[in-house]
């Protein structure tokens, strides 16, 4: 009876195939046990959230300058940074037109007020003449 080439096996592919076998089985168990840790230090330790570098100041008033240095964390799902620029400028912008506003105000408060302490007739009535 002869025999077909597919029935005959070669003993170096047997030899090849263990040694494929044997090594993969190496290197899943390596892998395993590098993902797993072997002891009581991690190999992959865990990321501390990233939090901000330099947030808003609590013992004076916000500026426009803490504003625009203001930076948010980025995660991965989180605020997309575009729309958070964007608030933050039109925060800054408002807050420098309030500073601005209340700069015109005070100013114009403290000229009212040093006219009026200038003048000799503080008490004096509206519509009242002087008794000369």
């Amino acid at each position: 009876m002869a025999r077909s080439a597919s029935d005959v096996s070669c003993p170096r592919e047997k030899h090849v195939f263990l040694f494929l076998l044997i090594a993969m089985v190496i290197v899943v168990a390596a892998v395993t046990l590098a993902v797993v840790g072997g002891g009581d230090s991690t190999v992959l330790p865990d990321v501390p959230p990233e939090q901000l570098v330099d947030p808003l100041p609590v013992t004076r008033p916000v500026g426009r300058a803490d504003v625009e240095a203001l930076r948010l964390p980025v995660g991965a799902r989180g605020y997309r940074m575009a729309d958070v620029d964007e608030v933050l400028g039109r925060l800054g912008a408002e807050l420098a037109e309030r500073d601005a506003r209340i700069a015109e105000l005070e100013a114009a408060l403290a000229g009212a007020q040093a006219a009026a302490l200038s003048s000799p007739d503080l008490f004096k009535k509206p519509g009242e003449e002087t008794g000369r």
